[in-house]
């Protein structure tokens, strides 16, 4: 099974150079997401040019902010630059960054009715049929060639009616902060709506699985903590996932945070979410929590997930920790 790198957003570790080093201790992706600060487009494209093998892509790249034709030409120009090795990932983001750093409307008409078309039309754009006509309740489009290249695209979606999406029109699903005890049984929703919508194509589960190495467990699990209280305190998608299996502790970390206290937030995060939603400790058990994510029998990709507020020695330990040439 392919071991891939959620590259971190926010470091002081020049991203090209974590690049080669991974992809030297062989991980076998390179994904890199896109908020605020770096543009994922950009930096891949340097990434692409300083490595061989290791494929790439976006994780991910927010449905609002590029049109479908703007993703289609990307995809493209990626997969040429990296010989191949490109996917790209996609999603809906979170109403804070699309209303409040994009300045865009996150209910025109609804974020899940938008994934559905710029997935749809940049797959139409991707492909090999000739000159592209679209008719959407967001888009139309009028008379442009296709521009038949095969990049997978991949959805982080979260919600039903999000994962109808994937099983109708993804290669991939990149799901994040779906407790690992539920991943299966919310991919078989998926499985279930793609099989209705007469696929038989296998669909990569590639999951973000936040990780923390230090020889300081509680440490480590403190940055799980973090990481778990971002998301859930600036998302409601995020919170609405946790609370399938903790109810009411993700309201409670969701209620600190949005309230600004943001360190009760962190310590309402309990143990038993650490446990289902992120591997944390030392080496050896890192690893050995990591292989029994990675052992769930629908996932094919997962991806370690540094968390922003990790250090740079964390950071770089957990991605030695748990690079494949070391399991």
């Amino acid at each position: 099974m392919p071991t891939d790198l959620l590259l971190p957003q926010v470091t002081t570790l020049d991203q090209t150079e974590l690049s080669v080093r991974a992809e030297a201790l062989g991980y076998d992706g390179l994904w890199l997401g896109e908020l605020w600060r770096t543009s994922s487009v950009v930096q891949l494209t340097d990434i692409a040019a300083h490595t061989e093998t290791v494929d790439l892509g976006t994780a991910i790249l927010n449905v609002f902010s590029r049109t479908p034709a703007v993703l289609a030409m990307t995809a493209a120009t990626l997969d040429q630059v990296s010989d191949g090795r490109f996917r790209l990932g996609v999603g809906t983001s979170t109403k804070k960054a699309i209303e409040d750093l994009h300045g865009m409307g996150w209910d025109d008409p609804n974020p899940v009715r938008r994934a559905h078309e710029t997935i749809e039309l940049t797959r139409a754009f991707l492909g090999d049929e000739g000159r592209v006509e679209y008719d959407g309740d967001v888009f139309s489009v009028r008379d442009f060639p296709s521009l038949d290249v095969d990049v997978p695209i991949y959805h982080a979606a979260l919600g039903r009616a999000n994962r109808r999406v994937v099983a109708r029109l993804c290669d991939g699903w990149i799901p994040h902060n779906v407790p690992f005890p539920d991943l299966e049984e919310a991919f078989e929703y998926i499985a279930d709506h793609a099989a209705e919508a007469g696929r038989d194509e296998d669909i990569d589960v590639a999951p973000y699985v936040p990780a923390a190495v230090s020889n300081d467990v509680e440490a480590a699990k403190d940055a799980i903590r973090g990481h778990v209280a971002y998301y859930v305190g600036n998302g409601r998608g995020y919170e609405r996932s946790v609370a399938r299996r903790f109810p009411d502790d993700a309201a409670a970390v969701a209620e600190a945070w949005r309230e600004g206290d943001r360190q009760t937030a962190i310590r309402n995060v309990t143990d038993e979410m650490v446990e289902a939603l992120g591997v944390a400790g030392t080496p050896e058990q890192a690893r050995e929590q990591f292989q029994q994510i990675s052992d769930i029998d629908c996932i094919t990709r997962p991806l370690v997930t540094i968390p922003s507020n990790a250090d740079e020695g964390m950071t770089e330990r957990t991605i030695e920790a748990l690079a494949p040439s070391n399991n």
